[in-house]
């Protein structure tokens, strides 16, 4: 996840657009306008539809077949797919990546981990999550394989989303106290002990999410 400036209005739109997903601020099922949101944001119809057309990918717009579209709604069975998919793919980063790490990494990930809690503990869900993804890209990205941290750019969004679905239960000590653990089995020099404490962060998640997200 970056946290640079968006360089074009295209990139400022899909920003402005996942964000308000994300919070809830567009609920699911709201159909989504292209005039409206051109004259809410301040910019062109072109800049929306790229938007929209890039939102369609991440899987937060629905476009239907008559090119109506609505912020995706979210199931109990999409909701752990989506987090099955993103166990595999940031687990096989993180274990390619992990044995590369440096001091400078291990510097990183304990400043992601402070941003990540402080958040947190402000109340401040949606600035906390970029900075809890950061914590694996950082790991994901020593690994040298950009393509797999591109895949799991893309499902990222959308797991956040059921984080912040999540904010008033107790999802996020699974990964604060998962992250508080990798960082003190990687200062010991147990790569192997950190690699299964993250896979673990998503099968506690995945349980969590299954009985607390969608109970009856």
């Amino acid at each position: 996840m970056s946290y640079t400036v968006p360089p074009t209005r295209t990139a400022a739109v899909v920003r402005q657009l996942r964000n308000e997903i994300v919070t809830g601020e567009l609920p699911p099922g709201t159909l989504i306008k292209d005039a409206e949101l051109a004259a809410r944001l301040g910019v062109s119809i072109t800049p929306v539809r790229e938007a929209i057309a890039q939102l369609s990918v991440e899987g937060l717009i629905d476009i239907a077949p008559n090119r109506t579209r609505h912020v995706t709604k979210v199931t109990q069975k999409n909701a752990l797919e989506l987090i099955d998919v993103m166990s595999v793919l940031a687990c096989a980063g993180f274990e390619w990546g992990v044995e590369n790490l440096t001091s400078t990494h291990l510097d990183q990930l304990r400043r992601r981990q402070k941003e990540f809690v402080e958040g947190l503990r402000s109340g401040n869900v949606l600035g906390a999550a970029p900075a809890g993804a950061e914590f694996s890209s950082i790991v994901i990205l020593a690994s040298g394989n950009r393509e797999l941290q591109s895949l799991v750019d893309l499902v990222v969004a959308r797991t956040n989303r059921i984080l912040v679905m999540t904010a008033e239960s107790d999802i996020f000590p699974i990964w604060v106290a998962g992250h508080e653990d990798i960082l003190e089995l990687l200062d010991r020099g147990d790569t192997q002990g950190a690699a299964a404490r993250y896979r673990q962060i998503y099968v506690d998640y995945r349980a969590k999410v299954e009985r607390e997200l969608f109970e009856e």
